[in-house]
Order: structure tokens, then sequence, then C-alpha cells
């Protein structure tokens, strides 16, 4: 019997909490209480359908830790959410926030539809109302609990979740704050969309850089020539192979549900997108050869796998035919409790999701920053970075008798935009995470996986405000 059919997905994580928890010095009582969902919220509601009948709404909210505030978390549309679920997620968002130091609890909503078949004014209605029952109780509010966009939901969800929320506390200056994810014209922050691919990179690029591993794996320094598969070509898995593609490394082989394509010399993933958007399909892409399996995809030669789709695609059935050297989590859950245990025994290094695809959440903080600080980002510093820059390369240029070409010139006086601070922000969290995790893994032999150290870290950091500020009564 499989972990999936033996445990809740929040079971689960339990499991691989209790796992790590051995690693740590905390007192059993304070790892319980890291472990617990602090609060869940079922509500239910009805909504008029545009035929005139009523229908009753089924939703969620949980705060999983309040050990920093205000918690953090998605809300997803999907009619496979249940309170198991949402705790689960919710948990992970604890976990993953306190990995990559983002000062959050952890939380997470989810509202039983599919949104396919709602109108758009039926989704709204279900939206806003959603939003006031969580105003009412609480449990939202930008020093309280700060959703986000996440399965089914989007930048227009959370516009609608924004003004409810104003509307209903007139004179709240950080209102905008509330919820992360909204469009650029309601406070959103530039880089949101590309942030999870580009965190999947930088957290890879890192891992590639260190000598020690990469010589343990029997790979080079750097991610300059390897071989990438990418499984899923959605938002997340687009950007993870166009950094890697940017950055030196082959993506040889990208993978969708009804297939995929492969060519050893490397894909563009605009150009397949393009294809896509032609045909319907990815299969085909002229001068690539298709794979009809998409699965067979995931077994190929080569250096880093990256599954950026659906959780469980790699499992105790087909884990013992992965050859990738890396395999980079960066959907939920792609990887089972079982292919891990086989992962080990081969000697893959498996990148954990937990962290390895926080990027949203990095710069989701950003832009609850933003939203609390009132002003864009680069707007106080530009011009004066411009404006000296333009007088030091000046001086340089008089001093030495040289000048600096146009394009170098353009490069060295350019003032830092919004975009270039929030993604120089998650390059430094994902490159700080990876060393801490590496860290504690490599120090201390008997901890079997990457995943488990990363659990020990966001243990460690949630232990110490329970433990040590004296959170307890």
């Amino acid at each position: 019997m499989s972990a999936q059919q033996q445990y809740s997905f929040f079971e689960s994580v339990e499991k691989s909490f209790d796992k790590a928890a051995k690693f740590t010095k905390w007192d059993k009582g304070v790892l319980e209480q890291i472990k617990v969902c602090n609060s869940v919220y079922r509500l239910n509601f009805p909504i008029k359908r545009d035929n005139g009948t009523i229908e009753v709404i089924e939703a969620y909210r949980v705060q999983h830790s309040q050990h920093k505030s205000p918690c953090k978390g998605g809300i997803r549309f999907s009619d496979g959410v249940n309170q198991d679920e949402v705790m689960a997620l919710a948990s992970l968002m604890t976990y993953k926030c306190a990995i990559v130091n983002v000062p959050f609890g952890g939380a997470k909503g989810g509202i039983k539809i599919n949104p396919r078949n709602y109108s758009v004014y039926e989704l709204e209605k279900i939206t806003r109302r959603y939003t006031s029952e969580l105003v009412k109780k609480n449990f939202i509010g930008p020093g309280i609990d700060v959703p986000a966009p996440d399965y089914g939901t989007g930048e227009r969800e959370m516009s609608w979740i924004v003004d409810t929320y104003t509307s209903l506390k007139p004179g709240e200056i950080d209102a905008a704050g509330c919820v992360t994810g909204k469009p650029i014209t309601q406070g959103g922050v530039r880089g949101r969309k590309e942030a999870t691919g580009l965190g999947v990179f930088f957290g890879i690029r890192e891992v590639c850089n260190m000598e020690d591993v990469m010589k343990k794996l029997g790979l080079t320094v750097g991610v300059e020539g390897k071989r990438v598969i990418v499984q899923g070509i959605g938002n997340v898995g687009y950007h993870s192979a166009k950094f890697f593609r940017e950055h030196g490394a082959t993506v040889i082989a990208i993978a969708e549900h009804d297939g995929g394509v492969y060519n050893e010399n490397g894909l563009n993933e605009e150009e397949l997108i393009q294809h896509r958007n032609k045909t319907g399909s990815i299969t085909n892409f002229p001068g690539a050869k298709t794979i009809v399996n998409t699965n067979e995809a995931l077994e190929l030669e080569c250096d880093i796998l990256i599954p950026a789709a659906l959780e469980n695609v790699i499992n105790a059935e087909n884990a013992s035919r992965i050859k990738a050297k890396i395999i980079g989590e960066a959907a939920n859950g792609p990887c089972t409790p079982e292919a891990d245990e086989i992962f080990i025994k081969k000697g893959i290094l498996v990148v954990p999701d937990m962290y390895l695809n926080a990027g949203g959440v990095t710069v989701s903080y950003f832009e609850w920053l933003k939203n609390l600080s009132h002003v864009r980002y680069g707007r106080l510093e530009k011009r004066f970075s411009e404006n000296m820059n333009t007088h030091i390369l000046g001086q340089i240029e008089e001093l030495s008798g040289k000048k600096v070409s146009s394009g170098e010139k353009e490069f060295i006086l350019r003032g830092a935009e919004e975009i270039d601070l929030v993604h120089s922000g998650l390059e430094e969290t994902m490159i700080t995470a990876t060393r801490e995790i590496m860290h504690i893994w490599l120090s201390n032999p008997e901890i079997p996986d990457m995943r488990t150290a990363a659990y020990v870290s966001a243990i460690n950091k949630v232990g110490i405000i329970y433990a040590e500020l004296g959170i307890f009564p």
C-alpha cells in the first residue's frame, strides 16, 4: 500500500515532520505546537446562480501557525478542496516561509468549486462573499492573514478581494496589504509572474555551484552545459526552462500531459509555446522528436530533471528508471516518499519543493512590504544611483584617458527598476536558503536527504520562536 493511500495529505506532512524532528533538540510539547493547525475555519454560504437557483458553497481558511504575523497562503478554487488538503498546505506554508526567512506564519484557503463551471459574475460573487465572511471572523488583514493566488485563482480574484476588503474597512491605510498577487495597478509588484520559475533556477544554480556536491554526483560545477528536462510548460515550467536556457544549460526535453518533445541540441520554450498556440499541442514540434508517452520524458538521460506540473508523478513504480542526477521539485509533491527512498539508494539529489518553489511567497512578501511602505521599489534611489554612477564613470574615463563602450556604459549607468530589485531580493533569498539547508545536511551524516534537512531548518526556526522567546503562557 502506498503512502498516499495509507495516509491523508496532512498525515503525510506530519510523517515527514516527525522524520526530521528526530534531528532537532526541541521538547516534545514544542514540536507538537509547531505541528498542529492553530485555527481551522470551515464556512458555507449561499449564492444565486445566473439561472436563478441558489447554491451553497463550501469553503475553508486554515491558519496553521501564528509564530510570525501575519499568516500567509494562497486561496485555491477546486472541486477537490477539502479540510485535510487545506490543513496540509497551510502547514507546508509555515515551513516554506521559515526556510526562506520570510517572516510569515503559514495559512491556506480553498473554495470547493470547479471555476470552469461558473460565469465570471458568479465567480466574483463567490470571491467577494468569501472575503466578507473572512473579514467577519478576523481571518484576513495586512497584519492578520494575507491570502494570495493558488490553483484556479489569479490577479482577477485578488483584485476582487482587495476591493471587498477596502469597502468593508474604510480608512484602513494599509488595506492593499490584505492580499498579494494583485495587478500592478492595485499595488501588485513587478516580477511576481516569473517568481516561482526564477526561484527554481536560483536554487538549482546554487546547488550546481557547490563543488563538493557536484563532485559527488559526477558533474561539473555550474549550470552551463547541463542537460535539463522540464515536465510541464505552464507558468513555472516555462520560466524554469527560460532561465536555464538563458544561462547556458541545454533544455533537451519538455513534456506536457499529451506528450513531449526531445532535441539533444536544445529546445526554445518560447517557440514551443507559439507552436502549441497554433496547433493545440507541443507535439510534432519542428526539429524535435515527439515523445508519445509523456512519462517516458522523465526517464530520459539528463543532468537535471524539473517536474513542474502534477503531484506524485515520480513514485515507487518509475523512480528506479529515473536517470537524472538532480531532481528540482518545481511542482508541489512531484516525488512520493517511496521515490525518495529509491533516490537515496541511487545517489540522486532531490532538491525539495518546500523551499525550491518558494519564489512565489518570497515575492509576495516584497509586494506586502511595498503595500505597507506605500512607495514603489526604486522610486527613491534610481535617479540618485544613475547620477552617482555617471559621475564615477566620468572620473574613471578622465583619469584613465580611455572610453567605455556604449553598451557597457549603458549597463553601468542604469539605476535599478522595481523588477531588478525584486529579482535581486529573490536571488539572495534562494541562495541563503540553499546554503543553510546544505549546511544542515552535510554537517549531520545521519540526515538521509535534503528534504529532511529542509524540515530540520524549518523546525529549528519556528521552534526558537516558540521555545526561547517565551510565547507559552
